[in-house]
């Protein structure tokens, strides 16, 4: 089940039989922490196995590159702060017990217990150890609240590496070294002429450039490679001349990077001058008539020469120097529709739909990860909204503040659509390597506050009824979006993987190897063999009291092979769900269910499947919960005790389980499919097209019954299947059909395995590819 384990025989890490408990008092003045850590040190053989530890809270999780290793070792470390009532410790975690960040069983503000720990001497420097974290166990209930950490934090434990990374992607700035620069009044000089004589000079005269673009981080950290500070970040500057990239490197990152945003003015001395890097992305320039110089970039280090930087107040700026102005190329809603694709343009609109923080690997099998969300604004030239796909731009302090109602600007977005495709079939807008993105509360001050088509925005928010807009507002739950193309041959093309096609029998594995949040999509070849249609309000009810006996009452311990859910045959959860609701199976599955060689469960939906009613009032909590969890721990700023489950579901309808059998009828998969229709917003989601899906397309409609249930407000239990339904799957009966599975890991053990779309394998296309 992806809701449930058994615990293993073993813990995690070990225990050897004939080491002796230590009973370690929880009383008394000194920190029982401390004690604990002071028992591994003295220890012979620097270990101490605990008997009766008390609970102690989870203050902090930060990762930081780990040093060179062999191949199989893991890339990145963990320090975890342990706070007990009297002190805050940080310890490192084993490596075996990476699993648990990964997989958000180990975060900041959760209870454990420390069942056992070692203390370890690094053996390159002198009197220097930490404790070691070898088995954890979660403990039951709150506590208080602890302590933030003090700011300026020391550098990570082991090895020597001066910073952390942010927990979840390696592209935003994370930490006190990531400063914000306040200039002071300067002496000012003028723009050399760098193009025409780089090559003759060693030393080059000042600039006094503007930023026009600034892409995100690059952080290129490798376990085998000694660097302090990793990073890289482009810059595209301009004066009166032209155009010309910029780039800081390494530790002038931390320092200016925060600080030179999209207009600063910027006095350069002392910098280098290289050759460009060709394959690096280029923005689109909002003024088309600028000459933009490309065979040569400005370098920015800290030795080498050691550059010299200075940001000129835009009050000090003077009319003289000629410094071009940002300009941007924003579009409206209903220009979208004519753009070619990979078009660059900016927008701007009113959030009606925020998705999810999800993450997505870079490599297969590598532990970096994209950062993303879906996003849809409005801006009142056409009922159709953006549909934007936003990936972490090294503003988090932006990123995790988008909901619903805001005003949101995104800068250098690229078109995505496919005219091979369904015209009908939806455009959205992607992030690229130089997009910005602004919230309400950030607009003050930035350059296209000036720009046409963003006053005309302003000026029709001003003719919106607030309320009107506040009841389509939708936040989180599963977004099935882009819809798998229709042709499975552009499905195969699109997926840079070594097999396109998975085993049943594998999907276990797949769901193993899941990190937190991260979301995948992959195909297997089956039959449909049963359909059932059970209501979305009270499975969530179910499931979220579920969560919280597994969680607060079993006191899990957490091991790595709690992760393994492939070979269980039975999943209790599910007995709770009536046998009464709407059911169609065949009659292969009548013949071959009670004779499979294994039968995964993955039909549970979860509180955080469901999208919901954006509630203004509990915004905090909300971000919150679709935010992915903090490094450090943050106090929820709000009193209220509602949880996910209390807020209304946008769609409001029931789900389907669907299983789907094994081509060789030895194994069998319950899979979820969500239909997801909002009425008070028709276009949040887009529907499955009829004539290339007859199965999804039936049950994404909403039967009669249904409609009516839905406008009186209140949910049966359960809904029978409507004809449509079990025609479309009659169809299907006995026949081969690739499924495509939406998987994604929310934290714990909750897995959520979506059913996304259904080819047929006789048709041609399917042929072809395979």
């Amino acid at each position: 089940s992806a809701g449930s384990s058994s615990p293993p025989s073993q813990p995690l890490g070990g225990l050897n039989g004939s080491r002796r408990a230590l009973v370690v008092p929880a009383s008394g003045s000194a920190s029982w922490l401390q004690r604990v850590f002071e028992e591994a040190r003295g220890d012979s053989q620097l270990s101490v196995v605990t008997a009766e530890p008390p609970p102690v809270t989870v203050v902090a999780v930060e990762r930081y590159l780990a040093e060179a290793q062999p191949a199989a070792a893991a890339q990145y470390w963990y320090d975890v702060t342990l706070a007990d009532g009297s002190c805050q410790e940080r310890c490192y975690l084993a490596p075996r017990l990476n699993g648990l960040v990964q997989r958000a069983h180990l975060r900041a503000g959760v209870r454990v217990r420390l069942r056992r720990c070692s203390y370890r001497y690094e053996e390159k420097r002198l009197n220097y150890g930490f404790p070691c974290l070898e088995e954890l166990e979660v403990a039951c209930g709150a506590g208080p609240t602890p302590a933030a950490p003090p700011r300026g934090r020391p550098p990570p434990l082991r090895g020597d590496k001066k910073h952390y990374l942010p927990l979840w992607n390696n592209e935003d700035p994370y930490g006190d070294v990531w400063v914000h620069f306040t200039p002071e009044n300067l002496n000012l000089t003028s723009l050399g002429q760098l193009e025409m004589t780089w090559r003759s000079k060693f030393h080059y005269d000042p600039l006094l450039v503007r930023v026009l673009h600034k892409s995100r981080l690059r952080y290129y950290g490798k376990p085998e490679k000694k660097m302090d500070m990793p990073y890289q970040a482009y810059f595209e500057v301009a004066d009166g001349s032209g155009m010309m990239s910029m780039v800081l490197w390494n530790s002038l990152c931390p320092e200016w990077y925060n600080s030179m945003k999209v207009g600063t003015v910027l006095l350069l001395e002392q910098y280098a001058v290289k050759t460009s890097y060709p394959f690096k992305t280029k923005p689109t320039p909002g003024d088309s008539q600028m000459k933009r110089f490309a065979t040569i970039e400005i370098s920015l280090n800290v030795r080498d020469p050691p550059t010299k930087i200075t940001i000129i107040p835009e009050e000090m700026v003077k009319p003289e120097w000629g410094l071009p102005e940002v300009k941007y190329r924003f579009i409206t809603r209903s220009e979208l529709d004519g753009l070619p694709n990979n078009h660059s343009c900016d927008v701007i609109g009113l959030v009606t739909f925020v998705g999810r923080a999800e993450r997505a690997r870079k490599k297969e099998h590598g532990e970096d990860f994209w950062l993303y969300r879906w996003v849809h604004a409005v801006d009142g030239t056409s009922d159709q909204p953006f549909i934007l796909e936003l990936f972490a731009t090294s503003q988090p302090e932006v990123f995790e503040h988008i909901h619903p109602m805001t005003y949101l600007v995104c800068t250098q977005m690229r078109v995505v659509r496919d005219l091979t495709e369904n015209p009908s079939s939806a455009i959205y807008l992607t992030t690229s390597n130089e997009s910005q993105i602004f919230i309400t509360g950030w607009h003050r001050g930035q350059p296209y506050t000036k720009d046409t088509k963003v006053r005309n925005f302003i000026q029709w928010t001003k003719t919106q009824n607030e309320v009107d807009q506040m009841e389509k507002a939708v936040i989180g739950g599963y977004y099935p979006f882009p819809r798998p193309p229709n042709n499975f041959l552009k499905y195969c093309k699109n997926n840079k993987v070594e097999s396109v096609l998975k085993a049943i029998g594998e999907t276990g594995k797949e769901i193993e190897d899941l990190h937190y949040r991260e979301h995948k999509r992959i195909a297997v070849q089956g039959i449909i063999s049963a359909i059932k249609c059970i209501s979305c309000s009270n499975v969530a009810e179910e499931t979220s009291e579920v969560e919280l006996s597994q969680v607060q009452c079993l006191g899990l311990i957490l091991y790595l092979d709690e992760f393994q859910h492939e070979d269980i045959v039975q999943d209790k959860n599910r007995q709770t769900v009536s046998d009464t609701c709407g059911l169609w199976q065949s009659d292969l599955w009548a013949q071959v269910k009670d004779k499979l060689m294994k039968y995964l469960h993955h039909s549970t939906i979860f509180p955080e499947s469901i999208p919901r009613k954006f509630d203004y009032v509990h915004r905090d909590l909300l971000m919150q919960q679709y935010n992915l969890h903090a490094a450090v721990h943050q106090p929820k700023e709000t009193r209220t005790h509602r949880n996910i489950s209390d807020f209304e579901s946008a769609s409001g309808l029931g789900y389907y389980e669907v299983t789907v059998l094994g081509i060789n009828h030895d194994v069998a998969i319950d899979v979820a499919f969500l239909p997801l229709f909002c009425p008070d917003d028709p276009h949040l989601f887009q529907l499955e097209d009829v004539q290339n899906d007859t199965l999804l397309s039936c049950m994404s409609c909403i039967p009669a019954s249904q409609q009516s249930a839905t406008s009186n407000g209140r949910l049966p239990d359960m809904f029978p299947l409507s004809d449509e339904i079990v025609k479309a799957a009659m169809d299907l009966d006995g026949k081969h059909v690739v499924c495509i599975l939406d998987i994604c890991h929310l934290g714990d053990d909750k897995v959520e395995v979506f059913l996304s779309k259904i080819y047929r394998t006789v048709d041609p296309d399917v042929l072809d590819a395979m």
